[in-house]
């Protein structure tokens, strides 16, 4: 009797014998092609459901950075929902003071801004000729851009632009509430979901890592937004600008809001500066310091002060910055840093600290 054979579809072998693509091949394609298509939807996902997701997720961040003070005043005998209160009215507390620093000084601005107009006039009036040439600047008949008349007709629009972030922020401050209130017994459902002894200790040394990295980060953050308001208002003091002191309290409380509070408090800088200043290049250069300031923290100082501390690599913690920044906006921004650290403790504790 012959031998038999092992039979092999005459494909496979005709793949090997012309150097083509085996089974073992197109199935690691395959697996690639579905890992990539599961990533595109996990993005679309996380970008379709932004308003939902980002309330849910800051309250996260902030919940566990802040959940050794609901801790410390358990040991002190205060109820945890108690404490959970009292947190979640400092952080509005905080907030409605930051609203309140802000407020003042953009109220003073509007209001000598038409004092600004008429200081300036005559000095950019020698710019009026070249203007002329294109239509631009006063004509015969006057001002070639009057100014629009009294109307509330933005009010409907505004309303309509606030009154999501409005939403978001309630809902924010709710899940806060109950994330602080719950966190303990979050906790142990989490460590009690595993069966054996080692990966629930493995889940408890995550999360208390998670706690840890989280607050050391709040803390660094917040010493770099204090210094970024100490120089800000030496700035402000060494060019003249009235109210050194608000302005570099200003500075420090808008940094912790990524890109948007840097950009607000320059343009309140430029309008601050060029009203005070008897000269225009004066004027700009708190301004223009500021600017030189918060790019050399931003790109430079914070990345590599995170990242030494919390043993972060630099060109991540900007990949991070960049990814939620493009994908939610400036919360996501505030988000990278954390939800960077999250991972990387996570991988740490499954995968070993090499």
């Amino acid at each position: 009797m012959a031998p038999l054979r092992e039979h092999r579809p005459s494909s496979i072998v005709a793949d090997q014998n012309e150097g083509g693509l085996t089974w073992p091949a197109l199935s690691t394609i395959s697996t690639i092609s579905l890992a990539a298509l599961a990533t595109i939807a996990v993005g679309f996902a996380l970008y379709a459901a932004s308003a939902l997701l980002l309330p849910i997720a800051s309250a996260f961040v902030v919940g566990v950075t802040l959940s050794p003070i609901a801790r410390k005043l358990e040991v002190a005998r205060v109820p945890r929902a108690v404490s959970a209160v009292l947190i979640v009215a400092g952080v509005t507390l905080v907030i409605a003071l930051t609203i309140a620093l802000i407020l003042p000084r953009v109220s003073e601005l509007a209001n000598a801004l038409p004092d600004l107009i008429e200081k300036w006039r005559d000095r950019i009036s020698d710019f009026a000729a070249p203007l002329r040439r294109y239509g631009l600047g006063e004509g015969e008949n006057g001002p070639a851009f009057p100014l629009p008349s009294l109307s509330f007709a933005w009010v409907p629009s505004t309303i309509g632009f606030l009154w999501p972030p409005i939403a978001g922020f309630l809902f924010f401050l709710v899940v806060l509430l109950l994330f602080i209130a719950k966190w303990p017994d979050l906790r142990r459902a989490l460590v009690m979901t595993f069966a054996s002894h080692d990966s629930r200790l493995a889940a408890l040394k995550i999360v208390n890592g998670v706690e840890a990295g989280l607050a050391s980060y709040l803390m660094t953050v917040s010493l770099i937004n204090l210094g970024v308001g100490v120089i800000t208002g030496t700035i402000c003091w060494i060019a003249g600008t009235p109210n050194a002191l608000g302005f570099g309290a200003l500075a420090t409380a808008l940094n912790f809001i990524p890109i948007v509070g840097p950009a607000a408090t320059f343009i309140i800088l430029i309008v601050a500066g060029v009203a005070t200043a008897p000269e225009l290049i004066q004027g700009l250069v708190p301004a223009a310091c500021y600017a030189l300031l918060v790019t050399i923290e931003g790109h430079f100082v914070t990345p590599t002060v995170v990242g030494r501390q919390l043993e972060l690599n630099g060109l991540a913690v900007l990949l991070s910055l960049a990814f939620w920044t493009w994908l939610w906006g400036p919360v996501g921004a505030f988000l990278s840093s954390p939800i960077l650290i999250v991972a990387l403790i996570v991988h740490q504790r499954l995968y070993g600290e090499s």
